[in-house]
C-alpha cells in the first residue's frame, strides 16, 4: 500500500514538473518580455529543486534566447537567460550539457560588446558552466577565451575582476593556459588570482602556481611579484584543502636553491610545524615532505628542529606523532642529523615518548630512536637518558614493529663496547638475534651499494588528487 502511494506521488509531482514546463514554453513563446523575464527568474529559483529531465528541455530554449539578436530578443531578456543558466550550471552534472550545447562561444561573442548588469551575468554563467564541469575549460580556452578573459581583466575593476580572476584561476588549471601566462610573462595575474575571490578559486590559483613553479626561471618571476606572503596567508587562513595546496606550491617555490633560506626567514616555518600536527592527513605530508626540504639549511633546521621539540613536548598525541615522524627522517639526513643531535631536548624527550600511552607516538619515537642510535655519540645520551632498559621492555610488545625498532636500536648499542654490557642479558633473545643479522646484512649491502644509486630527497609537486 505504502509502496502504491509513492509511485502515485512520485507520478503526481512528474505532472506537475510538467505542467510547470509548458507554463514556462509559452511564456519564453510570448511576444512580450516581461513574461519572459517573469518565467526565467522563477525558473532559476526552481533549478536546485527541478528534476534533471525538466532542466535539460530548457537548456535549448535558453540558449536559444541568449544568443539571439537585440530585434528579436532585449538585452534584459538575455541577461536573464544568463542568470537562469548559470543558476542551472550550478548543479554539477548539467554544466557538462551548457557546455556541450554550444554556450561558451555564445557568452564570448557577447562579452566584448556587453557592459553593466549585462555583462556582470555574463561573466558569472561563465564561471559556473567552467567550474562546474572540468572539460569546459578547455573548450573556452581554445575558442580564445583565455586572451578575452586576460584583456579585461587589465581594464576592469571590482566585482567584475573578481570574477574575472575566479575564471582565470579555473583556467589556469588547464596546461596550455599555464604556458601562455609564463610566456606572455602574465605570471602575476595568477599571484592575484591567488590573493582574492572565494576559497576554493584562491585554492586552484594556487596549484597552479606550484605546478608553474616547478620552472626555475617561473618561481623566481612569482616571487618576485610577491607569491610568498599570498601563499603564507593562505597556509594561515584557508581551509584544509587550500592550506595543503598552498604549502604544496610554497615547498615548491622553496625547492630551488635560492628560496630556501628566504621563505624561512618570511615565518613559513612555524606555520609547516602547525600543519604537520593538523588533521588533514594531505597537509600533513605536505608538512613532512617541505620541512625536509627547508631543513637542508643548517638555520633552518635549528628553527625546525625546536619547533618539533615544542610540539613532542607539549603537543596532543596526534602533534607528538607527527613531531617524531619528522625527527627521525631528519635524524637520517646529513645535512640536518646536526640540528637534531645538537638540541639537548631531543633525545631525553623521545627516550620519555617510548612509554607514551599513544601507539602511534611510541611507533615514532622508537623509530627515531633507532635510528639516533646508529650514531656513537647518540647512543651514549640514549643510554644516559634510560633508554636502553625501555628499549629491552618493548621487545615483549605486542606489535612486531614496535619490537623490530627496539631490537634494531639495541644492535645498534650491542656494536659499542662502552655500552655492550648494559645489553648483555637480551643477547640471547631470539628477537634481538634475528635482528641482529638483519643488521649485518642491509650493512653489509650498504657497503657496496654505489653512491650514485643513493636518492636525494624529492618534493611532491602537485596535489592533483585533492583539487581539479
Amino acid at each position: 500500500m505504502e509502496r502504491s502511494v509513492g509511485k502515485e506521488a512520485e507520478s503526481s509531482n512528474s505532472r506537475d514538473w510538467d505542467v510547470l514546463f509548458c507554463l514556462f514554453a509559452k511564456a519564453i513563446a510570448d511576444e512580450n518580455d516581461t513574461r519572459k523575464i517573469q518565467a526565467l527568474i522563477k525558473l532559476a529559483r526552481m533549478a536546485k529543486h527541478a528534476p534533471v529531465s525538466l532542466l535539460v528541455r530548457t537548456v535549448p530554449m535558453l540558449l536559444e534566447l541568449l544568443g539571439s539578436p537585440h530585434r528579436n530578443s532585449s538585452a534584459t531578456v538575455q541577461e536573464a537567460s544568463a542568470y537562469c543558466l548559470k543558476c542551472i550550471a550550478s548543479q554539477g552534472e548539467m554544466a557538462h550539457l551548457i557546455g556541450q550545447a554550444g554556450a561558451i562561444p555564445i557568452l564570448l561573442r557577447l562579452l566584448p560588446n556587453s557592459d553593466g548588469e549585462f555583462q556582470r551575468a555574463l561573466l558569472k554563467c561563465l564561471r559556473s558552466v567552467i567550474t562546474f564541469w572540468i572539460p569546459n575549460r578547455v573548450i573556452l580556452a581554445s575558442h580564445g577565451g583565455l586572451e578575452t578573459v586576460v584583456a579585461m581583466l587589465e581594464t576592469s575593476s571590482g566585482e567584475f575582476k573578481l570574477i574575472l580572476l575566479e575564471i582565470l584561476s579555473s583556467l589556469a588549471l588547464v596546461r596550455e593556459v599555464r604556458k601562455f601566462l609564463w610566456n606572455s610573462r602574465r605570471v602575476n595575474l595568477l599571484v592575484e588570482a591567488a590573493s582574492h575571490g572565494s576559497m576554493s578559486s584562491r585554492t586552484r590559483a594556487a596549484q597552479a602556481i606550484g605546478l608553474l613553479g616547478l620552472i626555475k626561471r617561473a618561481c623566481r618571476a612569482f616571487v618576485d611579484v610577491g607569491v610568498v606572503p599570498v601563499l603564507m596567508h593562505l597556509l594561515t587562513e584557508g581551509n584544509a584543502t587550500a592550506k595543503a595546496v598552498a604549502g604544496n606550491s610554497l615547498g615548491v617555490i622553496s625547492s630551488h636553491v635560492d628560496f630556501i633560506r628566504p621563505i624561512a626567514q618570511a615565518g613559513a616555518i612555524p606555520l609547516y610545524a602547525e600543519l604537520l600536527c593538523g588533521s588533514d592527513p594531505a597537509g600533513k605530508e605536505v608538512a613532512e615532505d617541505v620541512i625536509c626540504v627547508l631543513a637542508v639549511n643548517e638555520e633552518n633546521a635549528v628553527e625546525i628542529v625546536e619547533h618539533l621539540v615544542r610540539n613532542l613536548r607539549g603537543g596532543d598525541a596526534r602533534a607528538k606523532a607527527a613531531a617524531a615522524g619528522v625527527i627521525w627522517d631528519l635524524s637520517s639526513y646529513k645535512y640536518s642529523s646536526p640540528a637534531v643531535r645538537n638540541n639537548s631536548c631531543v633525545i631525553p624527550t623521545l627516550v620519555e615518548l617510548l612509554v607514551d600511552e599513544n601507539f602511534d607516538v611510541r611507533e615514532k619515537a622508537a623509530g627515531a630512536v633507532a635510528q639516533l642510535s646508529q650514531n656513537k655519540a647518540d647512543r651514549a645520551a640514549l643510554a644516559n637518558s634510560g633508554a636502553i632498559q625501555r628499549l629491552i621492555s618493548m621487545l615483549e610488545a605486542e606489535a612486531d614493529v614496535l619490537r623490530d625498532d627496539a631490537a634494531e636500536a639495541l644492535v645498534n648499542f650491542s656494536l659499542d663496547p662502552s655500552l655492550g654490557e648494559q645489553i648483555s642479558c637480551i643477547l640471547e633473545n631470539p628477537i634481538f638475534q634475528n635482528m641482529q643479522h638483519r643488521v649485518m646484512q642491509m650493512r653489509d649491502a650498504d657497503r657496496h651499494m654505489e653512491p650514485s644509486l643513493q636518492h636525494p630527497l624529492t618534493l611532491n609537486p602537485a596535489l592533483s588528487r585533492i583539487l581539479h
